[in-house]
């Protein structure tokens, strides 16, 4: 009988500016967040689902699903105000006590280091990610919170979905306030973000040695649109800049020739300083983790001559004739999470962590009945059997499963229309009204599922 190894991980995973709000209260300095107007389908970031100070209530759910695992976002603003200068002894105490819930009630704390939420004054000043010198406060930010929570964190993650900056994305992620949106400013921001994860992946093994250092990807796997021999090839150019170029760094080899090529010709290597390029060839991630949630295709046609291949998929993106389609365009392919975790394991021979995966849907609560949720059962139950082919008949090494969300939070758009929690939190985009939990349908059937080890789904 395939069953899941003990100890397998189960749990969800959050950003803090979707999930704690008080973002004026305990010391905390302004992010790029606090100054993001909301609009007709946006909330502010101001309360999100209030974790900041519902978070135990939030805990106790989690226990009471059987989850052993949750992967949070320490806020950078929260415990160094303006990034770059002292820090905030009553963020890094709250974070302490977060931690030691978590760990009394048997569950595994996994920090990630930076969610998009860039402190405010280091994008104003320097034009966040773009200038070396916020990945050096990055790294000093990073070091310290390794230093006061290293004993007691065993996972760890620099940033969350790291290749999206290395998309168009990144302008918007990366604290850039200002400027051109060149391929120089994207190369910049991907690299500067890049020696970030490598510093302080070197930090942890040397300071805290037994701890384990993660490379996330934000991985849509991308089809050739037909077996025309350019769609393929615009595919598999796409997946090697967007994905395996991080996965060659995570796991030991440097940066892809391929991408180096593109930035020999394109006259950027001055921002690649010799010994920047020495520490990628020696450090090597401890897990290879990924979010999941869709697939997409790629029709090279449309394509306009001589569009670097970062921005293929602004132009490329084509709808799947053969997948079904969330109300936003997210088409669902568990097939495509097997894929992932398979190649991951086969080509880098390092233990895999799908720690994102979810759907997104448009749901009301009618004050009294749970949701119902079917189609969230569904979706979960069939990534869940692909995951598990992927280790039982392909032979993947899986360490756990997380889950997006799982208790309802502001999207990333910052829409609360999107749910995709087991959980129901009662808030609107614009009115808050009680933020009362209220598990949905798919609640007793995750929990069946973790208590059993993922036996029964």
């Amino acid at each position: 009988m395939n069953a899941l190894p003990a100890g397998f991980l189960w749990g969800n995973s959050v950003s803090s500016m979707q999930t704690e709000g008080a973002w004026n209260e305990g010391g905390k300095g302004m992010s790029v967040y606090d100054i993001r107007e909301p609009g007709e389908f946006t909330s502010d970031w101001k309360v999100a689902t209030d974790s900041y100070h519902r978070y135990q209530q939030d805990f106790d759910l989690m226990k009471d699903l059987g989850m052993n695992c949750y992967r949070f976002q320490i806020s950078w603003s929260r415990v160094c105000p303006t990034g770059d200068g002292e820090f905030n002894e009553e963020g890094i105490a709250f974070y302490h006590r977060f931690i030691d819930d978590l760990i009394a009630r048997g569950i595994e704390p996994m920090i990630c280091l930076y969610h998009f939420d860039m402190p405010l004054h280091l994008a104003q000043t320097y034009n966040g990610f773009t200038d070396r010198r916020v990945m050096e406060a990055f790294v000093r930010y990073g070091q310290k919170m390794i230093d006061c929570y290293g004993d007691k964190v065993k996972w760890w993650l620099t940033f969350n979905e790291q290749n999206l900056y290395h998309m168009p994305e990144a302008f918007r992620i990366s604290g850039y306030m200002r400027g051109e949106q060149t391929l120089r400013d994207l190369y910049a921001i991907q690299h500067h973000v890049m020696m970030a994860h490598a510093h302080l992946t070197d930090y942890l093994h040397q300071h805290k040695p037994g701890q384990l250092m993660g490379g996330m990807l934000a991985h849509a796997l991308v089809y050739p649109a037909t077996c025309k021999p350019r769609d393929i090839f615009c595919a598999q150019q796409v997946d090697e800049f967007f994905n395996q170029n991080l996965l060659r760094v995570f796991a030991g080899e440097g940066y892809s020739p391929e991408v180096m090529a593109l930035v020999e010709r394109e006259g950027f290597r001055c921002l690649y300083r010799d010994e920047d390029l020495a520490l990628l060839a020696q450090i090597k991630n401890d897990y290879l983790a990924f979010s999941y949630y869709a697939s997409r295709s790629l029709d090279s046609d449309a394509i306009p001559p001589d569009t670097a291949v970062n921005n293929y998929m602004l132009y490329g993106d084509k709808r799947n004739p053969y997948l079904q389609a969330t109300e936003w365009s997210w088409q669902i392919d568990p097939l495509g999470f097997r894929t992932i975790i398979t190649r991951y394991y086969n080509d880098w021979r390092l233990p895999v962590f799908p720690i994102e995966n979810g759907i997104g849907v448009i749901e009301r609560w009618d004050g009294v009945n749970p949701v119902e949720d079917d189609y969230r059962i569904a979706y979960h139950r069939d990534h869940i059997n692909a995951m598990k082919d992927a280790m039982f008949e392909d032979g993947a090494q899986v360490i756990g499963y997380l889950g997006w969300g799982l208790i309802d939070i502001l999207s990333s758009q910052g829409d609360m229309r999107k749910r995709y929690g087991v959980v129901y939190v009662n808030r609107e985009n614009h009115d808050l009204k009680d933020l009362k939990r209220v598990p949905k349908k798919s609640y007793a059937w995750l929990k069946r599922a973790i208590h059993s080890n993922g036996e029964a789904l």
